[in-house]
């Protein structure tokens, strides 16, 4: 696989973080209570990082 295909697969990863990061947040605030609240916002908290240093790292390298 060329550098390039493996950047794209890795940037559409990001994305996709990023889309379960969003679906997780509205989780947490609009449907859930409790615990589960909690632990859903700090899941998408880390896919939103996660996502985060991957768009980054493909940016750059």
């Amino acid at each position: 696989m060329s550098p390039g295909m493996l950047k794209m697969w890795i940037s559409i990863a990001g994305m996709g973080l990023m889309f379960l990061a969003i679906f997780t947040i509205y989780l947490s605030r609009y449907k859930l209570k409790g615990v589960l609240k909690f632990l859903s916002a700090f899941l998408a908290y880390i896919f939103l990082f996660v996502s985060g240093i991957t768009l980054i790292i493909v940016l750059f390298t």
